[in-house]
């Protein structure tokens, strides 16, 4: 049992954290932080790290 669990921990910390836009009416309501397929917070778009956030991934015109 001991031996599952470090494997599951060994993949977890593998898994890299990435940011998704949640879009609502068109606009980004929302930003998810997620590793893997696990939520783990929820960035308003509209703080200073959601602001942030969003610029860095912005195409530039």
């Amino acid at each position: 049992m001991e031996e599952k669990h470090e494997q599951e921990t060994a993949a977890t910390q593998e898994e890299e954290i990435t940011y998704h836009a949640v879009e609502k009416d068109g606009e980004i309501a929302a930003i998810w932080v997620m590793k893997g397929r696990k939520h783990l917070r929820t960035i308003d778009p509209k703080s200073e790290e959601g602001r942030r956030i969003l610029q860095a991934y912005r195409p530039s015109p």
